[in-house]
């Protein structure tokens, strides 16, 4: 997450700073549906895409094909931005078709442009394929090699154009795309959550670890596929079931739901993110059959029973700190109350003030209630500490809006280790917990007291399911890449 200098001269020490400067990134959201009595879907990928906005902020995108007309024919517009800045009425009612797929997308370093916005369409011999990839493989430069080396063009640096060339190859010398899907899947290594269009079918396939989160629904004749059960919600959809980790779906009006399980692992193996759980997700989200809602709420409640602490309010730093703020309330007795206001005009970006300029880039978006606070012990309960930076400013305005003392609680342990799988988790020496400890942090941004959940309460915050805890201990579901390509060949 970095800062752009801006264009023009006379704007001097001014920056265009991205939102939430300081909290882990997620990759992306994907969106796929197929109407099978032949309604148009352009509305449908929309509006969720919309409610997978928080997956992804800087571009988006939709493809779309009649399957009742010329085969292989696809429309598509994708744009930089948010999805209701870059779909008009007008543009949407040019997308006309019966089955689609849908992406928002947010990149880890370097390469925000519209050339590497989703979702990717390919005209090859065999017809044509749309793909919307969530995730980040870690074996992108070899197989980018040996792709270079047989005459593939790259357009984009994104690993998801080798997903979509592999497709595409292995289809040549398999009877179906879904086969094709398979053997593709056979090479890459990594996270990713896949969405695919083909001329007839829509196919959805999740890597064997289950890293990212991916759902099947229905509504009437129409099928989706979705990275979260909200998006589901907001198109009126039932949900019908988690693609399984390893598992492609292929869904078509012949046959229904397919399903090929051929590259599952044992349920020992999975490491579905549990930052999902954290952060992510939408609290209104189910993921495999767990409430993202219920997560957050135990886990606050978890931090009163292990990190107790005498106060007067228990707060959340908004929106992503609220749900474990009131766990942490109602486990405790501590009042739950409300001590920010959150600016909700400021957008994606903003002009963050130079430092010649007295106002604060995070004060800008969260605005202390000194009524609330003044006078009182607070609980102020976030997410996660990544860097520290954003943590000590929102516990000086804190304090110079009166409040006695600040007690944080983080609703997610220590990061120790950099992400590999799909999440903007950075290197180790860019971490405060890595180079400093609980104590020497809670010094560092200001604090009365500090405490982290601990890491034996992440299985019990949601229900044993199979999860990745590497960027807290090192401890991968995988071997990560000898070389960290992040940023190199991002998502």
């Amino acid at each position: 997450m970095g800062q752009e200098r801006y264009g023009n001269s006379m704007f001097d020490d001014i920056y265009i700073q991205t939102e939430n400067e300081d909290k882990p990134k997620e990759e992306c959201g994907v969106f796929g549906a197929y109407d099978f009595d032949g309604g148009d879907i352009s509305s449908t990928i929309y509006y969720g895409l919309l409610a997978l906005q928080h997956r992804g902020q800087e571009s988006c995108g939709i493809a779309v094909s009649d399957t009742g007309g010329p085969k292989g024919k696809v429309l598509g517009s994708k744009d930089m931005g948010l999805v209701n800045e870059a779909f008009t009425p007008e543009k949407l009612r040019k997308l006309r078709g019966d089955i689609g797929v849908g992406h928002v997308r947010y990149s880890t370093a370097g390469s925000s442009t519209r050339e590497n916005a989703q979702p990717l369409v390919l005209n090859y011999v065999k017809g044509t394929l749309g793909l919307a990839h969530n995730g980040n493989l870690i074996n992108t430069p070899e197989l980018r090699r040996e792709l270079a080396y047989t005459g593939a063009i790259f357009q984009t640096t994104i690993d998801s154009e080798v997903i979509a060339y592999y497709i595409a190859r292995e289809r040549l010398n398999s009877k179906s795309v879904e086969e094709a899907v398979g053997r593709a899947m056979d090479k890459i290594k990594g996270a990713y959550s896949l969405v695919i269009m083909s001329p007839r079918k829509l196919i959805g396939a999740r890597d064997p670890h289950g890293f990212r989160p991916l759902c099947i629904g229905r509504r009437d004749n129409t099928y989706l596929l979705a990275s979260e059960s909200c998006a589901l919600d907001t198109v009126g959809a039932d949900f019908v079931r988690d693609v399984l980790p390893g598992e492609i779906v292929t869904i078509s009006p012949e046959k229904g739901i397919e399903s090929d399980t051929s590259h599952a692992i044992t349920p020992k193996k999975a490491g579905r993110c549990v930052f999902e759980y954290i952060y992510f997700a939408r609290p209104d989200s189910v993921l495999e059959g767990v409430s993202v809602y219920h997560s957050r709420i135990m886990a606050g409640k978890f931090l009163a029973v292990d990190s107790p602490v005498e106060a007067d309010m228990v707060v959340g730093v908004p929106e992503s700190g609220n749900c474990a703020a009131l766990g942490y309330s109602l486990q405790s007795g501590i009042p739950y109350g409300t001590a920010f206001v959150k600016n909700a005009y400021v957008g994606r970006t903003f002009i963050k003030p130079g430092q010649k300029s007295r106002e604060s880039s995070v004060q800008v978006k969260l605005n202390p209630i000194r009524e609330a606070v003044e006078g009182k012990r607070i609980v102020m309960i976030d997410d996660s500490i990544v860097r520290g930076t954003t943590s000590d400013r929102i516990v000086r305005m804190l304090r110079e809006a009166g409040a006695r003392e600040v007690h944080m609680r983080v609703s997610s342990p220590p990061f120790l280790w950099p992400c590999y799988f799909g999440t903007d988790v950075p290197e180790r020496d860019q971490l405060i917990a890595h180079k400093h400890s609980v104590p020497e942090i809670s010094r560092i941004i200001g604090t009365d007291s500090l405490a982290y959940l601990r890491q034996e309460r992440l299985d019990e915050m949601v229900d044993h399911l199979g999860i990745c805890k590497g960027c807290f201990t090192g401890k991968y579901p995988m071997e990560p890449p000898i070389e960290d390509i992040r940023g190199e060949f991002e998502k």
